[in-house]
């Protein structure tokens, strides 16, 4: 009997119309747009500004593209995944919200919370309902409104992040293509390093989490950018090393876009040349769950049936993730 393995048969990615490039940052905070360049890589990012909107409607943005895409009735997705790190609510799961506003009927969704990591752990996520046998079709969609937890009077992380939203069709192939092999890391010693201090059952909402602001991200530039440096470019280089792949025979790495020297310094670990590394940080900045399938999407083109593939990121918590795919198209 042939193993089926999992795999991504299509792809689409959704960003919001308004740019907020450097200069309009220099407006805001007391920063420069060679600044940014030089130490994230950053020239602009998406925001959506609508206050009436959130991450679902980026979400559904990207699977309704993606659907379309791959002429893919409603009634054939057996499950929905939502990864994100500023769900629309609490409660329900950013995921229902998307399933309700694309009209789904008594379709299963729920949402993975790995902060920038999410994309990875949820394709791990998909990877097993498929090849178990018990869905056929399933949709894996990152979305981020970072723009809602941003204080953008706080030059060291304003200048970071962007929003959008990317998705993925999950199936199953016959042919040696697919997701082949997903490393999962995390250790929860990085919490006090990268968190949202309020909201949640912890610190409950009250008027005096919102005038310390403590719903927006808190970061430790130094202690986060060390760890992800290490640790990113620690796990690129194991999920190569164990299954055979070099800088030769692997055709595509695909970094989470949080800092261009990050990346850098991954690439650097793993040997390959800077013609072989997706990026669009530059454009899009730190959409945390929703960069991997945003490169993809922009990338897609370059793509050829049988490429190698290595995603990596970093995320709060902390959590790391790898994940190899043989591209099926």
């Amino acid at each position: 009997m042939t193993k089926l393995v999992a795999t991504i048969k299509g792809v689409y990615g959704y960003v919001p119309a308004d740019v907020l490039s450097n200069k309009d940052l220099e407006q805001m905070v007391d920063t420069n747009d060679e600044w940014i360049r030089s130490r994230t890589g950053i020239s602009e990012r998406r925001i959506l500004k609508d206050p009436s909107l959130a991450s679902s409607d980026l979400g559904l943005e990207a699977v309704k593209g993606l659907l379309e895409k791959t002429n893919t009735d409603l009634s054939e997705i057996d499950l929905l995944i939502c990864c994100t790190a500023t769900p629309d609510m609490l409660f329900p799961a950013t995921a229902n919200l998307i399933s309700g506003k694309l009209g789904l009927k008594d379709t299963p969704s729920f949402d993975i919370g790995a902060a920038c990591s999410g994309f990875i752990y949820g394709l791990s996520v998909a990877k097993q309902f498929v090849e178990n046998g018990a869905y056929k079709k399933v949709v894996l969609v990152g979305a981020e409104k970072m723009s809602s937890i941003v204080d953008y009077t706080d030059r060291s992380h304003c200048i970071i992040f962007g929003d959008g939203a990317g998705a993925v069709l999950i199936e199953a192939t016959e042919e040696e293509t697919g997701i082949i092999d997903i490393l999962l890391k995390s250790d929860g010693v990085g919490s006090k390093h990268l968190h949202q201090k309020a909201g949640g059952s912890l610190n409950p909402a009250t008027l005096e989490t919102v005038q310390n602001k403590e719903h927006f991200i808190h970061q430790e530039g130094a202690a986060v950018f060390k760890f992800a440096v290490t640790k990113m470019a620690e796990i690129s280089a194991q999920i190569m090393e164990r299954n055979n792949l070099t800088p030769e025979n692997l055709d595509w790495f695909v970094p989470h876009q949080a800092n261009k020297r990050i990346i850098d310094a991954a690439q650097r670990r793993m040997g390959l040349p800077d013609e072989k590394v997706m990026l669009n940080i530059q454009k899009f900045g730190n959409t945390t769950s929703a960069t991997i399938p945003l490169c993809l999407w922009e990338w897609e083109d370059k793509l050829k049936k049988g490429d190698n593939l290595v995603l990596s990121a970093f995320g709060g918590g902390f959590t790391w993730a790898a994940a190899y795919l043989k591209w099926s198209y």
